[in-house]
């Protein structure tokens, strides 16, 4: 296993991660850096470095950004975001991936780079509901912002150093696992009511007292 190819399977996981915080910027900056040669043509996807890919993905990505920022619309693009995000983070990695058998190829990307890419992306969508349920939506308009700036900066972090950056987006997939993780618990894990407690079947006086 070479070294180049290390590098670039770092950089194929990383930027599929960042599909989770946006679907089309990690997709956009590939192309940009295929275009003036930052990185070598994606295997299978040559045409998101063409004009007419960088075209339409950059009204894809200004769209997409813009409609985080719009009340209520941002929970139900999280919904439709999920399948993108990680059919996107499929795409992304498997074209870094020089793997000969296709099976292998696409079985790793979808395992490494849509797994990635979905369990940011369900953290992002956490946080948003969060954001909803405790401001009434007054916050979210932050969380959009931080999202923007965690694709553009996590994806040219990626590119310029792959490596340190699979380092520190593997510590923050790590760090969303748990937390998810633990959120799963406390939501299975509360305690339900016991009808048949003899202390719940004492009544109670108006000032708390039995």
């Amino acid at each position: 296993m070479s070294w180049d190819w290390i590098l670039s399977a770092c950089m194929g996981i990383g930027l599929a991660a960042c599909c989770g915080f946006r679907v089309f910027v990690p997709l956009l900056l590939a192309g940009l850096a295929t275009k003036v040669g930052v990185i070598s043509p994606l295997n299978g996807m040559e045409w998101v470095s063409t004009w007419p890919g960088i075209l339409g993905l950059t009204v894809a990505t200004a769209f997409e950004l813009g409609a985080y920022y719009i009340p209520w619309l941002d929970n139900l693009l999280d919904t439709l975001a999920a399948p993108a995000a990680v059919v996107a983070g499929t795409l992304l990695s498997t074209s870094f991936f020089h793997i000969d058998s296709p099976i292998l190829d696409w079985g790793l990307g979808l395992m490494l780079g849509g797994g990635a890419a979905g369990l940011v992306q369900a953290g992002t969508s956490l946080l948003r509901l969060g954001s909803t349920a405790t401001t009434g939506g007054l916050g979210n308009p932050v969380v959009a912002t931080t999202e923007n700036v965690a694709s553009f900066g996590f994806s040219i972090f990626t590119l310029l150093l792959p490596l340190i950056a699979f380092v520190v987006i593997g510590c923050l997939l790590i760090y969303i696992a748990v937390r998810l993780l633990t959120r799963r618990r406390f939501w299975f894990s509360r305690p339900k009511a016991q009808p048949g407690n003899p202390i719940d079947q004492i009544p109670r006086s108006s000032n708390g007292r039995a």
